[in-house]
């Protein structure tokens, strides 16, 4: 049994140098084919949906219409808003000639709001590339729509994905929300270096509409909750249409979730989402997280059973010795990698997480993916349609 279990944590430890090495450090040491400064001024619409957002509104869309780009639209889907955002628009139109906005009165049956918004948007837009983001993000500098829009230059690139940290704030859940924020873009942004894009997230995304009506937009997953943006990337991005941007110009910043309950609300719906991946998305996704989980648990049951017999006298044969020492060793070669490449990415990414707390980061996403695969085992799936 303690041979099983030894090589079973070699294993798993493996698996992690393979996807850290071979994977991660893509993202790591990334170099843009691109020129520093943007070489298109292809129109571009930016498609924000909306549900009783006024103040966010309020507040980005100043943000958005001052982007330094010679042909955009500013495009504000209000779905059904009761908070005063349709007096709002009707103000900033009049005042701001790069903004437009159309209102939504009703939900419709068979697809969930945002979805239905979103599409309607890309089928008023002006311009043939769309950038979206979120009510709730704010650009990190005026430059970021010519920068995103800058990855479409090459005609084969239909697809681009851009990064959205979260604000840093005192205490666990934000570290945790950081942390796998972090690293959630570092296995999308690898992965699709790697050539199997998976994932994007919405709240900073670049595509042609022409990639969106040829595949028939949302029509596969139009009834399932959430997925605008990841689902949608799911089934459309490919090794030759996609690219990404890591310029911390482009990057869209959030406010984090402030309660346990809020985030994990919003959680849920990013883990049931993941169910309708693609087969080989999923099993990518499985090995790597399932062996981040067992590196440390099984790491953890080795280091008790090394205890006990310690405790009762009962040493370890020859053979244990080597497996041990072989399967510490590959553990402890892994925290450093992980360290380094995922700290070189964190910091690339804005600092998303400080250096010195990547051990710590490592820990707790083994600690969160496992608690969060055993609750998405044993919870159902919800019919109701919330507008997020």
């Amino acid at each position: 049994m303690i041979t099983t279990l030894l090589i079973s944590w070699l294993v798993v430890v493996s698996i992690q140098l393979i996807y850290i090495l071979f994977v991660f450090s893509r993202t790591a040491f990334y170099r843009a084919n691109s020129s520093a400064s943007p070489t298109t001024s292809a129109g571009i619409t930016v498609v924000v949906c909306a549900h009783n957002e006024r103040e966010n509104l309020e507040e980005l869309i100043p943000q958005l219409v001052a982007q330094k780009y010679p042909t955009f639209e500013v495009l504000i889907m209000d779905d059904r808003s009761t908070d005063g955002t349709n007096l709002l628009l009707e103000q900033l139109t009049a005042e701001y000639p790069h903004l437009q906005s159309i209102r939504i009165d009703k939900e419709h049956e068979h697809v969930t709001p945002k979805k239905y918004a979103l599409t309607i948007g890309l089928k008023k837009a002006r311009y043939p590339s769309v950038l979206l983001t979120d009510a709730d993000c704010r650009p990190a500098s005026t430059d970021w729509l010519a920068i995103m829009v800058d990855g479409l230059v090459n005609a084969d690139k239909h697809l681009v994905l851009g990064f959205s940290p979260y604000e840093k704030r005192p205490g666990l859940l934000n570290l945790l929300i950081r942390s796998e924020t972090l690293f959630t873009a570092v296995q999308y942004f690898s992965l699709a270096l790697a050539g199997k894009p998976y994932m994007g997230v919405g709240r900073n995304l670049a595509y042609r509409t022409q990639l969106f009506f040829a595949n028939k937009g949302f029509y596969t997953h139009k009834n399932v909750l959430g997925g605008d943006d990841d689902l949608f990337v799911n089934e459309v991005a490919t090794r030759r249409n996609t690219t990404i941007c890591l310029n911390p110009a482009t990057f869209t910043w959030s406010k984090p979730k402030e309660t346990w309950a809020d985030w994990q609300h919003q959680k849920r719906r990013h883990l049931n989402v993941g169910r309708y991946y693609k087969t080989g998305h999923k099993i990518r996704l499985g090995l790597l997280t399932g062996s981040h989980v067992l590196t440390w648990l099984l790491g953890l049951v080795v280091g008790g059973i090394l205890l006990i017999k310690e405790i009762i006298h009962q040493p370890f044969t020859e053979a244990e010795w080597f497996l041990l020492l072989t399967a510490s060793g590959a553990f402890g070669v892994r925290l450093l990698l992980f360290w380094g490449i995922v700290g070189r990415i964190s910091y690339r990414l804005a600092h998303t997480v400080h250096a010195a707390s990547m051990p710590f980061m490592d820990l707790l996403l083994g600690v969160y993916y496992g608690l969060a695969g055993i609750k998405t085992l044993f919870t159902r799936r919800s019919k109701r349609y919330y507008w997020r």
